[in-house]
């Protein structure tokens, strides 16, 4: 068996030059329908010196690509002067359609990749979103990851002021709450706009002299600043997207913290507290079990360790005799080489990806669309068949995707089964960032262990204790909304944001 240690190093090794994808044995359809999905990616850089703003953006957003697949935009300032361009698909794809590389590199730039969480699917909802002067000159654009509890309310006293809103998404509030509010200077007007707004925001922008960035007083989304050298700054969702663009990871951007550039300092990047007594760390937790590349440092503790340490941690907790364990691509994989570790149980990457597949498959049946999975993922039979398994994933939530991966195993002749959910049981909906299914279509807010453990139809089934997941993380400085029912943040309105 070849050491965990090459297994570690050969899975984070792909990820240099391949889509990271979360649970491969999802459909398309179903990544909507039975997985949390991730709000966005946002990405920033900005420099006193022109750089090839066009390439480097897009090595960044394509290392957050698996944040979103919906759409993908940038702005980028040259000369003073804001260009924009967003459309619809993945980021390579997107970036192929600008006809003229040159007008993309200037000196700054923000971008972002998109999964839709408030607001509909249509072209004016991608972002970045701008505003311009009376000359049709783009004078901010902004770009933002996250979910407001507040914003429906907000809206309306805005338009009552004569605002007018050109899309349905929560991220043109604080756009417009920044534009209304610039005479104050754009750290006032920031601040007077993070004094209004309630729920999640990481938010990286520019106008056509400054750049900056802020994140809500909870941090409930991860941002991280880099720098490529003394006066070239990067910031990100993750400090992958800062690895793609050779930036060091310098540490993440405070719970309540703009840091900004004014033009009378050119090169020099400044930070500003707007209330250190609000300001309190509560970055997602499904962030390290699901959301981040495994490769991802957040809040200064790597991703991959955390997953890891959880398959440790759920053998301890609920140890089984089993003769292979194996993990569900590609975030199931750190727990299932933790699990191997402290077990002793050999891991085994029996489920083998075709990494040649698209996600665009159009088949109009059910039946078809059940095959899509086997053309991404396809066990090798003869190392699973009559042994005893353990299959570690991520998480259940709708259950649907685990029981046709339960359906595999056993149509290639496994003995039995025994699944690990690496997350505690997912009981509640997210308000702040993540599409989650209503509770209705949770699996575990209606179904006990053991009633899921026979739908499933496996030997065994356990998931991380909320208790061990804090013990992991280090702390309980954290959002656990998902698990626990408690928000760090009220969860405002159960209703659309916009009609």
């Amino acid at each position: 068996m070849k050491s965990l240690d090459i297994h570690k190093s050969e899975y984070l090794k792909q990820f240099d030059t391949q889509t990271y994808g979360r649970n491969l044995f999802r459909t398309q359809e179903e990544e909507r329908l039975d997985a949390p999905n991730e709000e966005c990616g946002i990405f920033g850089m900005y420099s006193d010196n022109d750089l090839d703003t066009f390439s480097l953006s897009q090595f960044g957003l394509f290392a957050l690509q698996h944040r979103g697949q919906e759409a993908c935009g940038i702005s980028v300032l040259k000369d003073g002067k804001i260009t924009n361009m967003k459309d619809e698909g993945l980021v390579l794809d997107v970036y192929k359609e600008i006809q003229d590389p040159e007008a993309f590199m200037g000196n700054s730039a923000i971008g972002h990749t998109r999964y839709t969480t408030a607001g509909d699917k249509k072209k004016y909802n991608f972002q970045p979103f701008f505003a311009k002067n009376e000359y049709d000159q783009i004078i901010l654009s902004i770009a933002h990851n996250g979910n407001l509890t507040n914003a429906r309310e907000l809206k309306n006293e805005l338009e009552a002021e004569g605002v007018v809103f050109r899309a349905t998404s929560d991220s043109e509030v604080i756009l417009r709450l920044i534009q209304k509010n610039l005479d104050l200077g754009l750290r006032g007007a920031i601040k007077a706009t993070m004094e209004k707004i309630e729920g999640a925001y990481s938010v990286v922008g520019m106008t056509r002299n400054k750049f900056f960035a802020f994140r809500d007083f909870n941090g409930i989304r991860p941002l991280v600043l880099g720098a490529v050298n003394e006066n070239t700054y990067v910031v990100a969702s993750e400090s992958v997207a800062l690895d793609a663009v050779g930036a060091q990871y310098v540490r993440d951007i405070l719970p309540g913290e703009i840091i900004y550039t004014n033009e009378n300092e050119p090169g020099k990047l400044n930070s500003y507290m707007v209330n250190e007594e609000r300001g309190k760390q509560r970055i997602c937790s499904f962030e390290y079990i699901y959301f981040a590349r495994p490769d991802s440092t957040l809040e200064n503790i790597n991703v991959y360790e955390i997953r890891e340490k959880s398959g440790e941690k759920i053998w301890e907790q609920a140890p089984v005799d089993a003769d292979i364990v194996i993990g569900v691509p590609d975030s199931g994989v750190p727990a299932a080489i933790g699990f191997s570790k402290a077990s002793g149980i050999p891991f085994r990457p029996v489920l083998i990806k075709n990494r040649y597949i698209g996600r665009s498959f159009i088949v109009p049946t059910q039946e078809m669309r059940e095959r899509v999975v086997n053309l991404k993922l396809n066990p090798i039979i003869s190392e699973i068949k009559d042994k005893r398994v353990v299959i570690i994933d991520d998480s259940i939530v709708r259950g649907t995707t685990s029981k046709r991966l339960v359906k595999i195993l056993k149509d290639a002749g496994v003995k039995e089964i025994h699944f690990r959910s690496v997350s505690p049981p997912i009981i509640a909906p997210c308000y702040l960032g993540i599409d989650t299914p209503s509770k209705d279509d949770l699996i575990s807010a209606n179904m006990t262990t053991e009633e899921l453990r026979d739908y499933l139809g496996v030997d065994s089934l356990e998931f991380l204790s909320t208790e061990n997941l804090k013990e992991i993380l280090g702390s309980s400085n954290h959002c656990f909304g998902c698990f626990t029912e408690e928000y760090p943040v009220g969860k405002g309105e159960e209703v659309e944001l916009f009609n």
